[in-house]
Formats: structure tokens, C-alpha cells, sequence
């Protein structure tokens, strides 16, 4: 009976072991080690070296305190990681078996049971190792051996003959922003950092699905699948695309084929603001003698997606046009979200796609110091109607063009290409960033002493790279209409006026040049991929940044050191003392630092926005942290909005009212970025006192049209009409947009004062709930930028009150307490 049951199991074993396609070896005991050491400790896979030495109670959590400073001494060392995994006699039966590295960070040796496979040089591109002839039945040993990223990186730039900027950095095709950046630690890691298996096949495997779109209608989609199959053993095949076959005669090697397929009725995918985010399923399978050998599915939308650039009287365009019709990109910039990157998880990388989705967003730039993200991130993208424009991973240097530096380049972008481009969601590939304004504006020619010849050089390796390699390897590698590439980001440096009339611009004079607010109403480009202004964190992460009790004191030397920027201080405090009252306590310069961050982003993009069509596209720089840090983003490490992240959502609205006041004139836009036509539209408002005390009402006579994707100019108001004898410090307006049955499309408040000189009388703001999760919030006067306190998520927040009126917030969790705070409260200590 025993030898019946077993022989039972080993049948049942040996029926699932045959079914088995791969088997994931990151769930296996990994160890590691420092390479000079002898003492095995417990690792994760996915993951990093700082993260398994922080769980081995080696290290502190770098994220804590001044920790960061302490854990420099991981980036000079060689780090050891090894498994071993147990095969079957059953697994070894296939015909073929191999090792798969998705992600490795970055010098390695890889060895199986003591022989060298592969050296890898890239943590941006997949290793696909066949391992048949070295594995066997029982137990593995898998090692990788990795080599410190700065002492290879050093060794490659004594190679070239001048000093390269940001060296060694440059010469590591390695995430950039690991070295430290002017928000982010330097963590320069090792490990690996995405997913290893084994992977089994006999006969034949499908290795790649490009879907190319030939033609869209509104009654039909023409679509080309080209499937990459690489054969062991040719003969005749069938490949099935949504359950229709055709049989095809394979050789041996690679065969890409090209197969017909139609979808009738086409539903578009839009992006958002612009209606429905329509995806298709394409599952395709290879079977042989009437088994399915192998299947992959790939998710699609049916869009057009174009980059206009025409010759104009003031320049040349710069806009995307997306399913036939002009589209005003609004959205931001993306980091990563983390500084070990393996810690990113599907939920995180929905929730902040998710809040872009609820900021009114519709397009993100994939900064080029960081990682290609994961699939994760293009699914929500593509789920949730953000076109992706994604950078290649170069930032703010010289990179070498070398015949070893192409190549490896040319795979990088191979790799990348193959696995993104499906994605409804993409929208241009870019080549870098601030690459060619860091060789023409920043003057390191100059610093390191460069000879004629050098410069010379370094151009030359630019155009290699940016204008041969990418290019031709995207032409190669992508289908025809997921070919659409832009050599660098910005096209021409800020300081130049041709970068304000074509091309994106990255301006700066803001921050950097420290100019006021005010002149982003002049410096207007074609197309604002990058600007930006610091604020502090939300409350919660600033004392996530303690390991212990919070000292929140802007002396306190952790606080200091989660400022990454030399002067990031001194230029926020100038900025502040020119529009608010620098409170002295602590919470409250939180509270204004991220006032005024908001503001002048909302100054920014309103110029932008009343510049259609002129200008096209607004993305901020930035969305999110890598780590607890005062920076440019609008949503902090731990995923709370700050108060520019609420300010985008109201500045982002697909219609809203734009005044602007220039020569004592006050001059009113209305725009519209919805494909929705709104007849008989009239704009009126309410001169109001703070106190509520109105003054007087206004609007236009004329009755207007705004048309689709369209924007409105309604007549003029000189500031006397409006304000005649009255202090402008004690004024705002209430702006209302109303359609031909008397309802509000949209409102706002236009203030005549910067906020330190409004004359705001003390508000009474009550809170009353509602339910658990829902309170009304009530002021008898003008409650400015108000301000709700607590450990939740508010659906509004530093807001302005109206006198006299009440609003209703949603909390993502209950809260016992809330606290409350007003512009009032920091200039009346």
C-alpha cells in the first residue's frame, strides 16, 4: 500500500513539475557578505545591500537622523550574495533551462556551481543566461560577486585623457541619482534588485511581443503583432492571436513573424480629462502538435499620439497631439520613489499615479537620473489616462562613447524598448537630461581646464550617444508608431531666448537665478518640461526623519541634513520674506514654506496656461521624494499632499479662470482643455471685503462661446473701476464662469495684494462632523489657506474660506483630533 501511494505522489509531482515554465529563485535563502569577510548573513532578493545590512543590525536606517553620513564606507566595498536551490531529475528532463537576472546592481560575476557565466556591467538591462549544462539534479550553488560601482567607475575614467564632471558616475550605467543629488541621499547600492529565476522550454519559447497600430478609424483598427520566437527544434508551428491561429514553418534561431490582426468598432484609449481609458487584452500562444508550448498577453490602447513641431512667426511649436486633436500637456516630473528601489511596491506605484490622475493630470516626465520604472508603473499609468514621457537614464554630465559604451547602451535601450513600448501610455522617447545644457551652460570646460581637443571630444561622444545610438536603436527596436524621439531635455539651455520660442525649456530663473515669482508672466515657453520651488515636508514626514523623539528646530542638525541643497534655506527664506511673514515657530514655517512653494508654482503654470496656445505643456518638477527631504515635490515621502499638490489640482482644472493684472489693467482668460463645448458662457464676480463686507459686483456684457480645447479673453477692467478708493489690501475678487442655464463651471479668487499685506481679520473656523470620515469646516469671515492638521488624508486642504460659508471635507481615515490653522495665525503670533 505505501509503495502504491507513493508512486501515486511521485505521478502527481512529476504532472506538476512538467508544468512548470519557471521557477523563481529570489523565495530562496540568499545570503551575503562583505567580500573581505567570512561571516554569511540572511539577505533579500529583490533588494539591496544597504537595506540587508540595515535588517543584519549592521547599519542604521540612513534614512534617520544624520545616519546617511555614517553608511559611506558600503559604496567602496565588493559585496558577496549567494543561494542554493534543489532541481529535480524531472525539471533537468527539460530541454532547455535558463538563468534569468531581471535586475543586477551593477559590476558582477555570476557562477553556478563554481563556474563563471557572465560579467554584467548594466542594472538596467536583463541577463539571460542558458544554464542546461551546468545545473544538475539536487543541490545549486549560486553566487554573484559584486564589485564596488565607484572603484570600477574610477578605474574607467582614468581611461579618458580629461576630467568628465560627476565622475565616476558618468562611466556607470547605474541609477544616477545613487551618487546624491540636490533632494536625494547618496546611496551608491548594490545588490540584486529585481526578480532571478530559471526559466524552462523545450522546443521553442516566444521571447517578445511588439504590437505595432498601422491605421485607426472610428470603424477599425489595423494592427501588425510581431512575435519573436527563438526555435530549438524547427517544423511547423501554430501562433494564435486571441484564439485565431495561423500555422507557420519555423527555422531554427530566431524567427520574427508579422501577423495581420483587426479590431472592428475601436474604442480609443484618451488620456485624462478627455474621457475613457479603453484598453484591449492581445494573448498570444505557441503550440506545437496541438500543445501550447509558451503564451504571453500583452495589454493595449488604440491611440494616435503625434509631437508637432511647426515653424510659426514666433518660433516653433511644441505640443502633442494625441487621437487627432492638440492636447495641453499639464502634469510633472517623476523621481524614484524610493532611494532602494526594490521597496516600491505595486500599491505605491498606484497610489501616486492615482493622485496625478485626481490633480487633473494627463502627461509625466520619467526624469533621466533615475530608473526605468517598473511595469507596475506603466500599467497604472495606462490604467489611469498619464501619457509617459520617458527620459533614457542620463543626467547632468559627459558620457563616454566608447566602442564598449555603445553597445552596452545600444542593449540598455533594446531591453527598455521591448518591454515598455506596448503601453498605451507611451508617449516619446527622450535622450537624456540636461546633458546638452550641462556641455553648453555650465561651464566644466572651463573648471577641468579642457583643451580644444577635449571639448571637441566631448561633443563628438554626445552626438554618438544622443544622435546615432538611441536613435538607431529605438528605429531598430520599436515599431513605427512608438518611434517618436527628442534628443535632450531641455533642446536649449535657460539662459538663452531661443528657449522660451522652441523646443521644452527647463526654467530656472526661479530658484536657481532667484528671481521673484512674478517673472514666470514673461518667461513663457513653448513647452515647460521642468521648473520648480522647495518646500518642507508634511508634518508626519518631517518627524519620520528622527529616530527618536522629534526635535523640530530648523537649527537641529537632522533637519539641516535633509535639505540636500547648499543654500536650499537661505533661498527659501528670501523668497518667503518678499510675500509672508517668516513665522519663528517651527510648525508654522512649515505651514508658510509650503504656502509658498504653491504659490509660486501656481504663478507658473497660470502664465503657462494663459499663453495657450502659445505655450502647450506645463509639467512641474516634482512629483515625489526618494527619502524624508525638503524638496521640490508635491507629494512628501510618506505619500502626503503637501500644499502645492492641492494647489495643483485647483490650477489644473480643465476650466478655470485666469486673471492677470498688468499696467493697472486687470485682464481676464477663461480656459478650456475638455473636448466639451460650453455655449452662452458669461463671467461675473463679487468685489468683496476679507471681512465679507461686499463692495460691489461686476462681469462681462458679452455672452461667449468656449469652444472645445479652447480659451476666452472677456473684457477688461481697469484696477480703479474695481477698487476705486478702497485699500487693495483689504479686497479680492470672487471670480464665477456660468453657462447659459446660470450654473457655476467655475470660480476662483483673485487676491490684489501678496499675502503678507492683506489685512486679514481673525477668522472663526469651526469644524462640525459629519460622520466619521466626513467634517464641515465654517468661518464667519475670509479664512486664508487653511490649514487642516492630522494623520490623515484631507480631499481638500489649504484652501481659502469665503466669509460666511462652509465646506465639506472627507477624511481617508477617522480622526479624534483635528487642529486648524490659518494664514491669520502666522501673521499674529
Amino acid at each position: 500500500m505505501n509503495k502504491i501511494l507513493f508512486f501515486f505522489f511521485l505521478c502527481i509531482q512529476l504532472f506538476i513539475n512538467a508544468q512548470l515554465s519557471e521557477r523563481n529563485l529570489s523565495s530562496e535563502k540568499w545570503q551575503f557578505k562583505n567580500a573581505k569577510e567570512t561571516k554569511w548573513m540572511s539577505a533579500t532578493v529583490p533588494g539591496t545591500v544597504h537595506l540587508d545590512l540595515m535588517k543584519n543590525n549592521v547599519i542604521s536606517d540612513p534614512y534617520k537622523d544624520e545616519n546617511e553620513k555614517k553608511v559611506q564606507w558600503i559604496e567602496n566595498e565588493d559585496w558577496d550574495y549567494q543561494t542554493k536551490f534543489t532541481l529535480s531529475s524531472t525539471e533537468l528532463q527539460n530541454e532547455n533551462i535558463d538563468l534569468v537576472f531581471l535586475g543586477l546592481d551593477t559590476f558582477s560575476e555570476i557562477y553556478l556551481n563554481g563556474k563563471l557565466l557572465k560579467k554584467t556591467d548594466n542594472i538596467f538591462r536583463k541577463w539571460e543566461i542558458p544554464v542546461k549544462q551546468y545545473v544538475k539534479t539536487g543541490e545549486n550553488l549560486l553566487q554573484i560577486k559584486f564589485k564596488s560601482s565607484i572603484n570600477v567607475g574610477k578605474e574607467l575614467a582614468q581611461k579618458v585623457s580629461f576630467t568628465v564632471p560627476e565622475s565616476p558616475r558618468s562611466f556607470v550605467r547605474k541609477a544616477q541619482y545613487q551618487f546624491g543629488w540636490d533632494w536625494g541621499p547618496r546611496l551608491v547600492t548594490a545588490g540584486i534588485w529585481k526578480d532571478v529565476k530559471l526559466e524552462y522550454w523545450n522546443q521553442a519559447k516566444l521571447e517578445n511581443i511588439k504590437i505595432e497600430q498601422k491605421k485607426l478609424t472610428s470603424t477599425r483598427a489595423d494592427l501588425n503583432i510581431y512575435p519573436e520566437i527563438f526555435v530549438d527544434e524547427e517544423g511547423k508551428y501554430k501562433v494564435a492571436v486571441n484564439g485565431k491561429s495561423q500555422e507557420f514553418i519555423l527555422r531554427k534561431g530566431l524567427n520574427t513573424l508579422s501577423i495581420p490582426y483587426q479590431i472592428d468598432n475601436p474604442k480609443l484609449w484618451q488620456p485624462n480629462g478627455w474621457g475613457k481609458q479603453n484598453l484591449y487584452d492581445v494573448k498570444i500562444s505557441l503550440q506545437k502538435n496541438s500543445k501550447i508550448i509558451d503564451e504571453k498577453s500583452e495589454q493595449i490602447g488604440l491611440r494616435t499620439v503625434e509631437l508637432i513641431q511647426e515653424k510659426d512667426a514666433k518660433g516653433k511649436s511644441f505640443y502633442f497631439k494625441v487621437n487627432g486633436k492638440p492636447m495641453y500637456a499639464k502634469g510633472t516630473n517623476w523621481i524614484p520613489g524610493d532611494s532602494f528601489s526594490s521597496r516600491m511596491t505595486r500599491e505605491n506605484y498606484q497610489k501616486l499615479i492615482k493622485d496625478c490622475k485626481e490633480a487633473n493630470m494627463n502627461m509625466i516626465r520619467v526624469w533621466g537620473g533615475g530608473i526605468y520604472e517598473d511595469d507596475e508603473f506603466y500599467k497604472a499609468c495606462d490604467v489611469n489616462g498619464i501619457l509617459v514621457w520617458q527620459d533614457f537614464m542620463f543626467a547632468g554630465s559627459f558620457y563616454p562613447a566608447d566602442e564598449n559604451f555603445q553597445k552596452n547602451v545600444e542593449l540598455e535601450v533594446k531591453d527598455q524598448v521591448e518591454r515598455i513600448q506596448n503601453h498605451a501610455s507611451l508617449a516619446l522617447w527622450c535622450g537624456n537630461n540636461e546633458v546638452d545644457e550641462a556641455i553648453v551652460n555650465w561651464g566644466y570646460q572651463k573648471q577641468f581646464k579642457y583643451s580644444k581637443e577635449d571639448s571637441l571630444q566631448v561633443w563628438k561622444d554626445y552626438n554618438k550617444i544622443f544622435h546615432e545610438v538611441i536613435p538607431n536603436a529605438i528605429k531598430k527596436y520599436a515599431v513605427n508608431d512608438k518611434n517618436i524621439y527628442w534628443p535632450s531635455s531641455p533642446s536649449i539651455g535657460w539662459g538663452h531666448k531661443e528657449s522660451l520660442t522652441e523646443g521644452d525649456s527647463h526654467y530656472w530663473g526661479v530658484w536657481w537665478g532667484e528671481q521673484p515669482f512674478e517673472i514666470y508672466n514673461e518667461k513663457v515657453p513653448r513647452f515647460a518640461s521642468e521648473y520648480g520651488f522647495q518646500g518642507m515636508p508634511t508634518l508626519e514626514t518631517t518627524k519620520s526623519m528622527f529616530s527618536g523623539k522629534p526635535d523640530l528646530n530648523l537649527q537641529n542638525g537632522t533637519i539641516k541634513a535633509h535639505e540636500k541643497h547648499s543654500r536650499g534655506w537661505e533661498i527659501i527664506d528670501n523668497y518667503m520674506k518678499r510675500d509672508y511673514v517668516i513665522p519663528a515657530d517651527f510648525v508654522k514655517y512649515n505651514y508658510v514654506s509650503q504656502l509658498l512653494q504653491a504659490r509660486g508654482m501656481q504663478i507658473a503654470i497660470e502664465a503657462h496656461r494663459r499663453a495657450k496656445p502659445y505655450n502647450m505643456g506645463t509639467l512641474y518638477w516634482q512629483l515625489n521624494d526618494c527619502w524624508p527631504v525638503v524638496s521640490w515635490s508635491s507629494i512628501d515621502y510618506l505619500g502626503n499632499w503637501k500644499a502645492l499638490h492641492y494647489q495643483i489640482k485647483r490650477s489644473f482644472e480643465n476650466q478655470i479662470i485666469l486673471p492677470e493684472e498688468k499696467d493697472e489693467v486687470l485682464n481676464f482668460y477663461v480656459i478650456n482643455d475638455e473636448l466639451k463645448t460650453f455655449e452662452n458662457v458669461s463671467l461675473d464676480f463679487y468685489i468683496l471685503k476679507l471681512n465679507g463686507e461686499k463692495k460691489g459686483s461686476g462681469g462681462t456684457a458679452e455672452i461667449k462661446t468656449l469652444e472645445s480645447n479652447g480659451i476666452l479673453n472677456f473684457d477688461s477692467f481697469s484696477l480703479e473701476e474695481i477698487i476705486g478708493d478702497e485699500d487693495r489690501n483689504e479686497l479680492f475678487l470672487h471670480l464665477m464662469l456660468r453657462d447659459e442655464k446660470d450654473n457655476i463651471i467655475t470660480e476662483s479668487n483673485y487676491f490684489f495684494s501678496k499675502p503678507k499685506d492683506l489685512k486679514l481679520p481673525k477668522p472663526n473656523i469651526q469644524i462640525r462632523k459629519i460622520s466619521a470620515t466626513e467634517i464641515e469646516v465654517s468661518t464667519d469671515v475670509l479664512a486664508k489657506d487653511v490649514y487642516l492638521i492630522g494623520d490623515t488624508h484631507f480631499s481638500d486642504n489649504f484652501f481659502d474660506l469665503l466669509p460666511g460659508t462652509s465646506k465639506r471635507i472627507k477624511l481617508s481615515k477617522p480622526l479624534e483630533k483635528i487642529e486648524i490653522m490659518s494664514l491669520w495665525d502666522t501673521m499674529n503670533p
